[in-house]
């Protein structure tokens, strides 16, 4: 059963909403498939508290809920399940092509027409190019950080 949102905004996987100025923003759902409180080996803590439990391959949300949202799924395949590392962003399955795939399938579902999708992506492991090529809607524009030039944030709009 789908739900609609009283929300404008989705993260559709917030982990410990690390890229937020605001991790409270009020027009903002933060969803993740994931509940953690712990100690990180470096001794800071890492909370990932969503307001909904929910897996990005398969969201609770009617369709076209939102005006925005933000897809910034776990980007790494070669971890230990008990990392640091995986604890603090997530790691991909073996059939990672095929969840992303769903991922963004489900993100653009819930995005209402025009609505905005930004996706982030770092590609120390897996390349952006590889990723794009299974969204379903071409990117407008995107922008690499100034670090390593790994990190990519992408701009899709719902037409």
């Amino acid at each position: 059963m789908h739900v609609m949102s009283e929300k404008l905004i989705l993260d559709a996987c917030c982990g410990s909403r690390m890229f937020w100025f605001d991790k409270e923003e009020e027009h903002t759902l933060y969803g993740d498939m994931r509940e953690l409180d712990t100690q990180l080996c470096d001794g800071r803590s890492l909370k990932i508290d969503p307001d909904v439990l929910m897996d990005f391959r398969n969201m609770p949300f009617e369709n076209d809920s939102f005006k925005l949202v933000v897809f910034d799924p776990p980007h790494l395949n070669k971890l230990g399940k008990n990392s640091w590392m995986a604890k603090k962003y997530g790691v991909l399955n073996e059939t990672w092509q095929e969840d992303i795939q769903k991922g963004f399938e489900e993100c653009f579902r819930v995005l209402e027409k025009h609505g905005v999708l930004i996706f982030k992506w770092n590609e120390n492991q897996i390349k952006i190019k590889e990723v794009l090529s299974l969204s379903p809607v071409k990117p407008l524009f995107g922008h690499t950080t100034m670090i390593k030039n790994n990190t990519h944030w992408i701009c899709f709009m719902k037409f």
